[in-house]
């Protein structure tokens, strides 16, 4: 699927001519001429990156990208004339990711969009090492786990357990399937470790495990992990 660009700006000729060569690039292009329609236009879940023009009528870039950042992250290229440091630098310090000066080549401008694009995944994939199920919290890379704020310790087979749970919650498993994940093999003695192990888990993550909230038994299918 195409990201979805964001171009903000009230002069035909450099939107026709930025339009071209991201469509030209594989992008979807929206396009807003004022500041407040470029705020509504940006709020769209579709957004990728927006490209902003400074100077707008209505409302300027500046205040646009002020308000963007109080409710979004979406990635911000400020749109410049040369020569004019001093918003280059108001621009960066509300929340603009990145410049460029007008007229720009399309090269360029394809480059500056293709960057901030790998950027923001990059920092997806960084969010996606942390796990929240509800009020769970685990950390994949520090071997950590939250509840409630609070951190508890697993033994490392509670811990692959919660693992393996957590990657699909509210999604059922068997007693087998965690067996054997939990011993890395298909050849599997007793499944009763399993029920064991995760008595254990419950005394760690449920404030009342005779009764838990999070870890659930689905009888005569296994267990699940929910919010």
């Amino acid at each position: 699927m195409s990201a979805r660009i964001l171009l903000v700006d009230d002069e035909p000729s450099i939107v026709r001519t930025m339009s071209y060569a991201l469509k030209r690039a594989g992008f979807d292009v929206a396009v807003a001429m004022d500041g407040e329609l470029a705020i509504e236009a940006a709020r769209a879940p579709d957004i990728d990156l927006v490209l902003l023009d400074l100077m707008l009528p209505r409302l300027d870039g500046i205040e646009v990208c002020r308000r963007l950042r109080r409710e979004s992250s979406v990635p911000v290229i400020m749109l410049t004339a040369r020569d004019s440091e001093r918003e280059i630098l108001e621009g960066l310090n509300v929340g603009a990711d990145d410049y460029l000066t007008k007229p720009c080549s399309a090269a360029e401008l394809v480059a500056r969009v293709h960057a901030q694009l790998r950027r923001r995944r990059l920092d997806r994939e960084d969010y996606r090492s942390r796990r929240v199920v509800g009020a769970l919290t685990i950390d994949l890379d520090a071997d950590v786990v939250e509840v409630e704020g609070r951190r508890v310790v697993l033994t490392p087979s509670e811990y692959k357990i919660l693992r393996l749970l957590s990657e699909s919650p509210s999604k059922v498993f068997s007693r087998r399937e965690i067996t054997e994940h939990l011993w890395d093999s298909p050849h599997v003695g007793d499944e009763h470790t399993c029920q064991v192990h995760i008595s254990s888990l419950r005394k760690k993550i449920e404030s009342t495990p005779a009764h838990p909230r999070r870890l659930l038994t689905v009888r005569g299918k296994g267990y699940k992990l929910v919010a």
